[in-house]
C-alpha cells in the first residue's frame, strides 16, 4: 500500500512515527474519514471544511488543506483503486515535541493519510440492523473530530460482544449519536435528529441526508430525542460515511416499529442512491 506520510508518498511499511508524536503521546489530533465511490472522493471539500474547523478548535495550523483533494486522488491512483469503491482516512496531529501537556507555539504537524478498500455493506443496509444502548460517557467536545477515540472504542466493543452493529450514546435521557455514526428516528412521518451542537459530530453524511429530506418533503425535527420514547418510533437509522443510511431494526433486542425498514428509510436510501450515481457520472 502506498501511502502519504508527511509531503512523501511511501509504502506503508517505510513509515515510521516517532515516540514524540503528540498524537501517540497524547492523542492530540484531529481526523478524517472520506468516502469513494468508484475512484471518486465523496464531499472531499466538505470533509476538509470541518477538518479545517476541528483543527481551529484545538488551535493545529495546517495550510493548504485543500490540497489535499488532490493527495487523495492520487494516492487512489498509486495504490490502483481507480475503479473501486474505497475509503481515505486523513490524520493530523499536533506533531512531535518533548512531552508536556502544554504544547510549544512553533511545533510542525504530523500529516497521515490512506486508502483501503472498503466495499459497501449492501446487506445491511437492505435488511437493517440491531443496536445496543450505553452511557455517554464521552468528553464534552463531541463536535470536534478527535482522534481520543477510547470511549467510543470501548463501546463499539460491547456492540460486537452482544452481536449488534453499533452503540448508541444516551446523555440525561437523551439518545445522541453512535460510536462513529449519527441517529435519527422517525415519529409519524417526521424524521428527528440531535441538534448539531457540541454533544455530537455534525456529519457530512447527516447534513447531506437533511438536505435529501429537504428535497423531498419529509419533515425534519433537530431536536433531542428521549430514550424514553424509543417504544413510539416508527423508524430508526443511522448515518455515517462508510455506514450510509442504514436502518435500525432492533434497539436493545426490541424491535422498531414493525421490525423492518421502514418507507421514509427507503426513500431516503434511494434518494442517496441517486447522489452516488450523479457522482461517479
Amino acid at each position: 500500500m502506498i501511502v502519504y506520510y508527511n509531503g512523501r508518498y511511501l509504502n506503508k511499511s517505510e513509515v515510521c512515527i516517532s515516540p514524540d508524536d503528540r498524537g501517540f503521546l497524547f492523542g492530540d489530533g484531529t481526523y478524517e474519514v472520506v468516502r469513494i465511490y468508484q475512484g471518486r472522493l465523496f464531499h472531499m471539500e466538505e470533509h476538509l471544511n470541518r477538518l479545517a474547523r476541528s483543527l481551529q478548535e484545538v488551535q493545529i495550523r495546517m495550510k493548504d488543506l485543500m490540497s489535499l483533494s488532490e493527495t487523495g486522488q492520487i494516492l487512489i491512483q498509486k495504490n490502483g483503486l481507480g475503479q473501486s469503491d474505497a475509503m481515505l482516512y486523513v490524520q493530523i496531529t499536533r506533531g512531535v515535541a518533548p512531552r508536556s501537556h502544554r504544547f510549544p507555539p512553533d511545533i510542525s504537524s504530523t500529516l497521515y493519510m490512506e486508502i483501503t478498500k472498503r466495499e459497501r455493506p449492501l446487506r445491511a443496509l437492505g435488511q437493517g440492523v440491531a443496536v445496543i444502548l450505553a452511557p455517554d460517557r464521552r468528553w464534552g467536545r463531541c463536535d470536534i473530530k478527535s482522534i481520543a477515540l477510547l470511549a467510543n472504542v470501548l463501546a463499539s466493543q460491547e456492540a460486537a460482544a452482544q452481536d449488534a452493529h453499533e452503540t448508541v450514546f444516551i446523555r440525561n435521557n437523551v439518545l445522541t449519536e453512535g460510536t462513529h455514526t449519527n441517529f435519527c428516528a422517525v415519529f409519524k412521518g417526521v424524521v428527528h435528529t440531535h441538534p448539531a451542537d457540541c454533544h455530537i459530530l455534525d456529519g457530512i453524511t447527516r447534513d447531506l441526508v437533511l438536505c435529501l429530506c429537504r428535497e423531498n418533503n419529509i419533515p425534519v425535527a433537530e431536536v433531542p430525542v428521549r430514550a424514553d420514547r424509543i417504544g413510539e418510533m416508527d423508524e430508526a437509522f443511522i448515518l455515517g460515511t462508510t455506514t450510509e443510511i442504514m436502518p435500525v431494526i432492533l434497539i436493545d433486542g426490541n424491535p422498531v416499529g414493525s421490525g423492518g425498514p421502514g418507507p421514509v428509510t427507503r426513500k431516503l436510501q434511494t434518494a442517496f442512491e441517486n447522489k452516488i450515481k450523479e457522482h461517479i457520472r
